[in-house]
């Protein structure tokens, strides 16, 4: 998107001026805006011009992307796009509701659900999750895998469950740093015995193994920085590509990290379920 053309939803959002000119306290947002754009822009090769595509935006919010995206591919690149933006917050959700019907944007609908249980649709194109917080993310990413969605675009953000099976494990210790610990948090002291610095690492692993796991499910995954200033300023987006084929050696590398860490992932066992269906 360019400064100096009005964009609607921009203005309204309060990023842009009447003549199109972006509010100079909103300069970050619109950069992050566009940054997010050039992702989409990178994987436009797989969605199919010639049919209607869905696009499922979990844990939505504020929509700003979620706008953008509609406006980007359908209003710019001219797709036949459908795309439905479900959140937990009814006012929110209301909001953005009533700025899609102002637009004349009828292929833009919001939603109040949770991740988990939401069942609308039989098949999505791309599934979007921006911030949802801890094993939320992993819910999205299972459905997307159900879907078996074309592209799948994720920034993760609170991950809190292997934090918490380290923190756990580092109170059992109750100090001593004796055989109670394990080998594992022995060698890794350095990190494990600070509060931050754990809580980092296990946000990387996490996201880690959630490459790796879709990898397992048959995605070409990228660990891409995306600058974002609402949470922190450089966060971990994943970008996976649906190519149907995997290897034995991803599922392996994952059960080694896990049984090294002594870690027990949701998205392990929602994947299970989901290969054992098949």
């Amino acid at each position: 998107l360019e400064e100096g053309i009005p964009v609607p939803f921009l203005r309204d959002l309060g990023v842009m001026t009447e003549d199109g000119k972006i509010v100079r306290t909103k300069t970050d947002k619109f950069r992050q805006i566009n940054r997010f754009l050039e992702f989409i822009e990178d994987i436009l090769p797989q969605l199919d011009k010639e049919r209607e595509i869905t696009i499922l935006d979990f844990g939505c919010g504020k929509s700003y992307l979620t706008f953008a995206m509609y406006y980007y591919l359908h209003e710019l690149k001219k797709y036949d796009i459908r795309i439905i933006g479900l959140d937990l917050k009814e006012d929110v959700i209301g909001h953005c509701g009533k700025l899609a019907e102002k637009y004349g944007y009828e292929k833009l609908t919001f939603l109040v659900g949770d991740i988990a249980d939401y069942e609308g649709v039989d098949q999505v194109d791309m599934v979007v999750t921006l911030h949802a917080c801890d094993t939320a993310t992993d819910y999205a990413l299972a459905k997307a895998v159900g879907w078996n969605a074309k592209v799948i675009l994720s920034v993760p953000c609170c991950q809190h469950e292997l934090n918490m099976q380290f923190s756990d494990s580092v109170r059992h210790d109750n100090g001593k740093g004796g055989e109670n610990r394990g080998m594992v948090y022995e060698m890794l002291a350095p990190v494990m015995d600070y509060g931050l610095l754990r809580e980092r690492f296990a946000a990387l692993v996490t996201d880690g193994l959630r490459a790796k796991y879709l990898e397992c499910m048959g995605y070409e995954t990228q660990v891409l920085e995306f600058i974002d200033m609402e949470h922190t300023p450089k966060n971990i987006l994943l970008r996976a590509v649906k190519k149907g084929t995997s290897g034995e050696k991803v599922t392996e590398d994952i059960i080694k990290c896990e049984q090294f860490l002594q870690a027990d992932l949701i998205l392990g066992r929602l994947f299970s379920d989901k290969r054992e269906n098949k």
